[in-house]
């Protein structure tokens, strides 16, 4: 089953973790063995596997704060820094298209190539080693790096298709996770010309107060990358059931998330390491906003599975990003159809990608 990720951080990893994706997921870990911090020597996502797990398009990040808050390979103190860090994160994405392992996907056009291409391939016996380039599509994680509302059409002709107005914390354009703060003025002037521009907005990490003033101010298309459900883990991170409900009525699409916090109620970082949380409770999000939403439509998945972690918080049965071929399995297990499992597998993020694109 080919499979869209909608949330990697992937140049985030390659400059700021020094991370060569090239490698598979096992060079990098033996490389990093003598690393001490958080994820080191268990990351679970580079290229060899995304080809092996046929995740054939993803959403791939720039990701670069300016909150006030230094945490390191995030946050700068300057929106100029942030700027220049995630300009850098782009010139990654381009090297990689220049080499021909990728291709960042703009239009509807590139995507059905890229689609079609992938479905002949895997048509004709998959035979590994000779896949199509990975496809990705230009997000950006906190508009930070953004000096202006005015620079985003910069942004878009650099490819830029998707936008999350914040993060962690009190981002320049909107308070993100962990905040009670709203849009800043910034983010009501910038959600216009997103609309203008046909520019994806991920609802993702905003506080409740700049999800709801964002619906009101922004009538485009909308998304939550990678987001799971605040009625099986309540903590403001995730989504209530109606912002589930209001992200289905705009046909919008959510994101399933593996960071094993999100999956699972009562899990905290000092039980890093026990993986004790399994893909089958990812699932359990999944059948949550089926059930409240009435179909399939309005979930994928999401994973972040390199958002900053490793091995010590995913699930205990996923090794590397090539193991989410388990999840058509499990979904076949909870009654799921084949229509529907590739719906969100990959149906749904193609479908908003196209309807977006078709009216950009």
């Amino acid at each position: 089953m080919l499979i869209i990720d909608a949330h990697l951080d992937l140049s985030m990893n390659a400059l700021q973790w020094n991370r060569d994706l090239i490698a598979s997921v096992y060079t990098i870990r033996t490389r990093e063995q003598r690393m001490s911090g958080k994820g080191r020597a268990g990351g679970t996502v580079a290229f060899p596997e995304m080809r092996q797990g046929r995740i054939a398009l993803s959403f791939a990040t720039v990701l670069s704060r300016s909150t006030g808050t230094t945490v390191p390979y995030y946050d700068f103190d300057s929106p100029t820094q942030a700027h220049g860090m995630a300009r850098g994160q782009l010139a990654y994405y381009h090297a990689l298209q220049r080499m021909g392992l990728i291709r960042m996907i703009e239009d509807a056009t590139g995507l059905d190539d890229l689609w079609g291409d992938w479905e002949r391939w895997e048509a004709s016996g998959a035979a590994p080693g000779q896949e199509p380039p990975l496809g990705f599509v230009l997000s950006m994680e906190g508009a930070d790096p953004i000096l202006d509302p005015a620079q985003l059409e910069e942004w878009t002709d650099l490819g830029l298709r998707a936008l999350g107005l914040t993060h962690y914390g009190p981002g320049r354009y909107a308070g993100g996770t962990g905040t009670e703060k709203g849009l800043t003025d910034l983010g009501r002037a910038i959600l216009p010309e997103m609309e203008r521009l046909g520019v994806l907005c991920d609802l993702t990490h905003m506080s409740d107060q700049a999800f709801w003033q964002a619906l009101e101010i922004y009538n485009g298309p909308v998304l939550a990358s990678h987001n799971n459900c605040r009625a099986l883990v309540p903590h403001q991170r995730q989504f209530s059931d109606d912002q589930i409900r209001a992200i289905a009525e705009r046909d919008g699409v959510i994101g399933a998330a593996m960071d094993i916090w999100m999956v699972v109620p009562g899990w905290t970082f000092a039980d890093a390491g026990k993986r004790n949380v399994f893909l089958s409770q990812v699932i359990d999000h999944i059948d949550h906003v089926c059930k409240i939403t009435g179909s399939t439509r309005h979930i994928a998945i999401g994973t972040d599975l390199d958002g900053g972690f490793g091995l010590e918080q995913s699930p205990a049965d996923l090794d590397t990003i090539a193991d989410l071929q388990k999840i058509p399995d499990l979904l076949r297990q909870r009654g799921y159809g084949e229509e529907d499992i590739a719906a969100i597998c990959h149906g749904n993020w193609l479908r908003l990608l196209r309807e977006t694109w078709a009216g950009r």
